[in-house]
Parts: structure tokens; sequence; C-alpha cells
């Protein structure tokens, strides 16, 4: 796979697929513009080379129609802010228009093709549009590391046509530390797994417990493990369909030695509202009528010290309903212990993403991912899809 600097990219129309489905408040305002920022690097060195720049990105679930609430003007303004550059928003995503446009750049300039989504082609895949796409440029960088788990034709399709295709910075810094993480880990290996569901990350466990030293296991997915050894967890959310698969884990680990951190005491309440009462109680006293809803000081006690001779930390998922103050404290407290080892700490996924800038932590983690969806894929020891792409084009 080729990247952007090994590339000539001189006056020549270079298209980006960037991952700019960034969020957004009611007035149409970016509330976090992480994934605009992370692609920095990567513009301004095509502007270094005074290559003409076209990019192109989705926003939202559109469905292939025009939803003017998912416009990527927000984004172009912000964009152009952070430059201190013009950023030139086409009014369509592809047609006769758009090519006018950018066959009248000049090197330096900068052109925001419409959300990708709008056209219902793209999440198809769809030949046609993609070699639309391809005619746009001389060279293709896909910097989209958020996206790259999906088969679309502006991150896949686009590679069969371009005369040059490659990755960004981005993308590199991504590949490179799930390979320091993964595949070439200094050991003690850690991974930390979180969220509310096991069977998002079923597969992603069943790599991992093959490969780390440690895992410790927190949030709602935690109980499914919790029920399989026998221990009654009240209304706490359970997958009873996984509760086989996740003996099968426990039991792998056994096998391999692989060291397994299961809560062992947590804070209960009878909802998930703020104003509910609280309770903090051993696992195997979780009242009938109550649910589990974040990790207790014990088990925050347990999991730092697991974490202790760490050398490489994997994070993903939170530890309770982190959104309410009430049930953050774990996923907080886990937060302030990765960051203060002397881990390289590698965070992926969206909610995690937030808790750590929620507990002020984001600048002690080691790398913090763009990417969701991706992040769990490579976890799972896939291949993203687009990622392949880029090693069989030209």
């Amino acid at each position: 796979m080729k990247y952007i600097d090994e590339m000539d990219l001189k006056g020549k129309r270079v298209l980006f697929r960037f991952d700019f489905n960034v969020p957004l408040d009611g007035n149409q305002n970016i509330t976090d513009d992480t994934r605009i920022r992370s692609v920095l690097p990567t513009i301004n060195y095509a502007l270094d080379e005074n290559a003409k720049i076209v990019i192109a990105s989705h926003l939202g679930r559109p469905k292939g129609k025009v939803v003017e609430k998912m416009s990527l003007a927000p984004v172009a303004k912000r964009l152009s802010r952070l430059l201190g550059k013009n950023v030139t928003l086409t009014k369509d995503v592809i047609g006769p228009e758009v090519k006018k446009t950018i066959d009248a750049m000049k090197p330096g300039d900068i052109v925001m093709l419409e959300n990708l989504r709008f056209d219902a082609r793209e999440e198809k895949n769809d030949e046609v549009f993609a070699r639309e796409l391809a005619n746009l440029a001389d060279v293709y960088i896909d910097d989209a590391f958020g996206n790259a788990h999906r088969s679309h034709a502006s991150n896949v399709g686009i590679t069969k046509f371009v005369p040059v295709c490659g990755a960004g910075f981005l993308m590199k810094k991504e590949l490179t530390y799930f390979t320091k993480a993964l595949e070439k880990p200094a050991r003690p290996l850690v991974a930390i797994v979180g969220g509310s569901k096991v069977s998002g990350k079923l597969e992603a466990m069943a790599n991992l417990i093959k490969r780390v030293n440690k895992m410790v296991i927190g949030g709602g997915m935690a109980f499914t493990f919790l029920k399989a050894q026998g221990v009654e967890v009240g209304k706490s959310i359970v997958e009873p369909e996984l509760i086989d698969k996740a003996t099968e884990v426990l039991e792998t680990a056994k096998k391999l030695g692989v060291k397994v951190y299961l809560p062992v005491d947590c804070v209960i309440a009878e909802s998930k509202e703020p104003e509910a009462e609280t309770k903090i109680v051993p696992i195997q006293e979780i009242n009938s009528q109550w649910m589990g809803l974040d990790i207790g000081p014990a088990t925050i006690t347990l999991f730092t010290e697991a974490l202790n001779n760490a050398k490489t930390i994997v994070w993903n998922g939170p530890m309770g309903v982190f959104e309410i103050d009430a049930f953050s404290r774990g996923t907080s407290a886990l937060a302030h212990s990765v960051a203060n080892s002397y881990a390289l700490s590698i965070v992926g996924g969206g909610d995690t993403d937030v808790a750590i800038d929620k507990a002020g932590e984001r600048d002690n983690m080691s790398y913090i991912s763009t990417g969701g969806g991706a992040f769990l894929e490579l976890l799972e020891g896939k291949e993203l899809p687009a990622v392949k792409a880029l090693k069989t084009c030209k």
C-alpha cells in the first residue's frame, strides 16, 4: 500500500476521501471537530505540494436523498477556518457543474463535494458512480479510517478506476498503532472490553482472548459473563442466547492461561433515571428488582491492579452508563488508571472516546482511534475492505 508522501502530487487533482461524519447540534453547529482536525496534516501536506484538493465525505444517513440538515456546509465552514483558506462546497455530489468547478481549479484550491450519501449509488458501491468520482482525480487518497469497514463506491469501487491511489497520514497512523497493539505488542498486553452488549463484540473478544495476557470485562456485557458463572444479576442487561458463547470465551481463556477480570461489585438502581436511588453492592447481592449500571469501588481497585504491569492496553467500551453522572465513576476512574499507566494505550469506539473526554484524559492516552466500527473489525481480526482495495490498486 502506498502512502501520500510516496506520491507526486504537484499540480495534480487529488481526490481525498475523509470521514467528516461529525456530530451536529440542532442549529447545525459542529459539537466535536476531532475528525476534521485529525486529517489536517494530510491536507497541509497536499497544500505544500501545490495540489488541487478535492474532498469527498459522508455525513449521517440520508439514505440516498438530499437532506438539508445533513449538508456538509458546516464542515466546509469549519475546515475553512482551521486552514485559514476558502473551501468551496459544490451544490451537487457529482455531475456537469461539479466537473466544471473542478476543471477550473488552480493549484492550492480546495473544493468539497456535497454529502456522498445524497446519491444512493454511494452505499451500493455502484461502478458507474465510482467511475464518475474517479474522473475527478489524477490521484486518489483514502484517509477515512472511520469508514474503512464499509464497501462503498468512494472508498472501494473508485480504486479500480483512478490512475494512482494510496492512503493518507491518518490511515497510516491508525494501522501503525493497531499493529503495535495486536501484531507486535510489548507485553503484558491487556484488553479492556466494555459497553452494553456482548453481541456486538463477541468476535472481537474471541480473537483478542488468543492474543492478550489479560482481559478486563466491564459494562452491561459483564452481566452475561457473570450469568454464565451462575451469578444472579437481577434486572441487569443480559443476552441469554449468548451465555454459552460467553462460557466458551472464559473456557478458552482458562486453557490459554489468560486472566479474565470481571466485576466484584457494582452500582445498582431500579432504573437508569438520573434521580434514581443507587446502592453499591457485591455482585452476589444484586436485588432481583434492581439493575447494575456501573462498576463499584472494589472493582475499580481490581481493574486498576490488573493494569499495573501492562505494557500495552487496548480499550473498547465504557464500564457503565457513563452519560449519567451517578453511573460514570467507574469509566472515569478507569480512564485515569489507563492514563497514569506506563503502557502504550490505544482506545477505540465512539462511546469510549466521549467518556475519556469527559474524564479529561484525552491528552494522556497514547492514541485514540477515529473509527468505531473499523476499530472493532480490526480487533475481530478482519481485513478492512477499504484497506484491501488500497493494497490491490495501481
